[in-house]
C-alpha cells in the first residue's frame, strides 16, 4: 500500500493531536485507540490498493477534530470503570463529565449532589453538637399556622427565637447514622444510573464493528 508523503504527514499529525489528548488513558490503551484510528483512516482512505490524500482528509473530517474525539474516548474510559468502581469520588467524578454530555446525566449529578449535601450536613451536625451544644441540632422552628417546620443547624449563630431541639444530645449517633446512609444510598444512586442508563456512545466516522468497547 502506497501513501503519499502528504496524506502521511496529514495522519500523523492527527494521531499526534489524539494520542496527546488521551492523556487521561493508560499507555497501553491510548496506544490501542491511535491504532484503532490509523486503521480506519487508511481502511477508508484506500482507492484500489493506495491511499488517495483527499480520501484520507474525507476519513479525517468524518471522525471529527483529534480533540473532540479524544475526548470522547476519555469521557466512555472513565465512565465505563466507574460503573464497576466502589470509590464514591470516581462515581461523582464520572458523573460531572456525564452531567455535560446528556441531561439525564445533569439530574443524576443534581440528585447525587443534593444527597452529599444532606449526608455532609448531618454529620456535621452530628459533629459540631459537642462544640455548640446549645445551638446545634435539629429544631423545630414556631409557625403560627401550626403548620411542623424544621431546621437543622450547625451551631452557628443563636438557636431560633421561640424553636424547640427535638433530638438532644440523640444527635450525635442519629445524625452520624442519617448521614452515612445518605452517602451509600447517594453512591448505590450514582451507580445505579451509570449501569441504567449510559452506554458508550458511537464515535462518528466508525462502523459498529469499530464502537467503543
Amino acid at each position: 500500500m502506497t501513501i503519499p508523503t502528504a496524506a502521511q504527514q496529514k495522519i500523523d499529525a492527527y494521531l499526534k493531536t489524539l494520542r496527546e489528548g488521551l492523556s487521561g488513558l493508560g499507555d497501553e490503551d491510548a496506544r490501542d485507540v491511535v491504532e484503532e484510528i490509523r486503521s480506519h483512516i487508511l481502511d477508508k482512505a484506500a482507492v484500489g490498493g493506495d491511499i488517495a490524500p483527499a480520501a484520507v482528509a474525507s476519513a479525517i473530517a468524518a471522525l471529527g477534530t483529534a480533540e473532540e474525539l479524544a475526548s470522547q474516548y476519555v469521557t466512555d474510559d472513565l465512565l465505563m470503570r466507574a460503573r464497576i468502581s466502589r470509590s464514591p469520588w470516581v462515581i461523582l467524578r464520572s458523573l460531572f463529565r456525564w452531567a455535560s454530555l446528556s441531561l439525564a446525566g445533569f439530574f443524576v449529578l443534581i440528585s447525587s449532589l443534593a444527597g452529599y449535601f444532606l449526608a455532609g450536613s448531618f454529620v456535621l451536625c452530628a459533629l459540631l453538637k459537642p462544640i455548640h451544644p446549645q445551638a446545634a441540632g435539629l429544631w423545630r422552628l414556631p409557625d403560627p399556622e401550626d403548620v411542623y417546620s424544621f431546621s437543622l443547624r450547625l451551631g452557628f449563630g443563636p438557636p431560633p427565637t421561640g424553636g424547640k431541639e427535638i433530638l438532644g444530645w440523640w444527635i450525635i449517633p442519629i445524625g452520624l447514622i442519617i448521614g452515612m446512609g445518605f452517602v451509600l444510598l447517594t453512591f448505590r444512586f450514582g451507580l445505579w444510573s451509570l449501569r441504567k442508563f449510559w452506554r458508550p456512545r458511537r464515535l462518528p466516522g466508525l462502523s459498529g464493528a469499530e464502537t467503543m468497547q
